[in-house]
């Protein structure tokens, strides 16, 4: 193991390897979740509107949050500090489109030196990689009520194809705010090459993949 990454665990107290490995497993944070988020494109293609309509997420009312099994645990974490831009036509969804960006200082997993690690080169590097984005290249409706985005997901300087779906949780009300779940396939933190030292990884049971679980409610831009 890195000397690097020894000290980062001592300094957090984690000596125990238990402890290791639990400190271990909020890292993988992928997310992204994100960001992630192009998934609320599709709160224009359920309810009656006009076209060429403009919202942007709220984050004061929204949640991008993710989980990673360990052995026998599950660890939350979320992102704080996050932004989007939905472009909606009704009458051809397909020509929707959304863009967002998460922050990935922003990262909250309830320990702050747990944080300032995985914001370190060790693996976020944040001073390197300060965002997360995600930019739509399709639209599909699926139901009255959801859709799928597909779209390019960057993090940690990878770019890799996502697909986002999208659920109506609240429909859009008279003063133009709406609020929808979204779910994905989990994210392999390996295609982002947000990995460990081979001898971390060797023992520390975390899973490659990480489960995003997202809430966001999205107003309408003037």
């Amino acid at each position: 193991m890195r000397p690097g990454f020894q000290t980062s665990l001592a300094i957090a107290g984690f000596r125990k390897e238990s402890e290791i490995l639990r400190f271990a497993q909020n890292d993988i944070m992928t997310w992204f979740v994100g960001n992630i988020i192009a998934v609320f494109v599709i709160g224009g293609l359920g309810a009656a509107a006009s076209a060429a309509e403009s919202y942007k997420f709220d984050p004061s009312g929204s949640t991008i949050g993710f989980s990673v099994h360990q052995f026998l645990g599950t660890t939350l974490g979320k992102f704080t500090s996050f932004s989007g831009r939905i472009e909606v036509d009704r009458e051809h969804p397909e020509n929707s489109s959304v863009t967002a960006q998460i922050d990935v200082r922003s990262i909250d997993t309830r320990i702050k030196k747990r944080d300032d690690h995985l914001r370190s080169a060790e693996f976020f590097d944040v001073e390197k990689f300060p965002r997360m984005t995600f930019r739509s290249r399709s639209v599909k409706r699926t139901s009255p009520q959801s859709g799928d985005i597909l779209g390019d997901l960057t993090m940690h300087g990878v770019m890799k194809p996502i697909t986002l779906h999208v659920k109506l949780l609240t429909p859009i009300n008279e003063i133009g705010r709406t609020r929808w779940s979204v779910t994905t396939d989990p994210i392999t933190r390996r295609d982002f090459n947000l990995m460990f030292t081979p001898g971390a990884e060797s023992v520390s049971g975390i899973s490659q993949t990480v489960a995003i679980n997202i809430e966001i409610e999205a107003k309408r831009a003037h």
